[in-house]
């Protein structure tokens, strides 16, 4: 179950900071820093909310998917694929996680690398109509 908790942060996370950056136009590193300061300062007056595992991983979970979230919709066109990078990234957080003790910079690069799974999603779906498309014949 807390293992469910923190994959849905993941993905709402992304989510939330794709739509105040992108949509609501008030630019990646304010959509980022604000969402976290709420869930920074949310979990720093009630800690005790959530078990103890839940509320020290949640707000990591949080911040770094928000650097997710801070792509441009000219990058990553829509909400699926700002969902599938959140779940990529909690992913590789909740197996991965203990291999970034001690690393500056393991949030930033985690999200880094579920944007860019999530943007080759795309390119292969891309070359596979290609390819059927010059299959069919239509191509010159």
């Amino acid at each position: 179950m807390e293992q469910a908790i923190i994959i849905f942060t993941g993905i709402i996370s992304a989510l939330l900071t794709y739509i105040i950056n992108n949509y609501l136009r008030q630019g990646a590193v304010r959509a980022s820093s604000g969402l976290s300061l709420i869930i920074g300062l949310f979990f720093y007056y009630f800690p005790d909310l959530l078990s103890d595992y839940l509320s020290e991983n949640i707000p990591l979970i949080f911040i770094g998917a928000t650097f997710i979230g801070m792509v441009s919709s000219k990058i990553l066109h829509n909400y699926h694929l700002v969902g599938i990078a959140g779940l990529i990234f909690s992913l590789i957080y909740l197996n991965t996680g203990m291999f970034f003790q001690g690393y500056g910079g393991a949030l930033g690069t985690t999200a880094a690398i579920s944007v860019l799974v999530s943007l080759s999603l795309t390119l292969v779906a891309n070359s596979k109509r290609i390819k059927k498309w010059k299959a069919s014949g239509f191509s010159k």
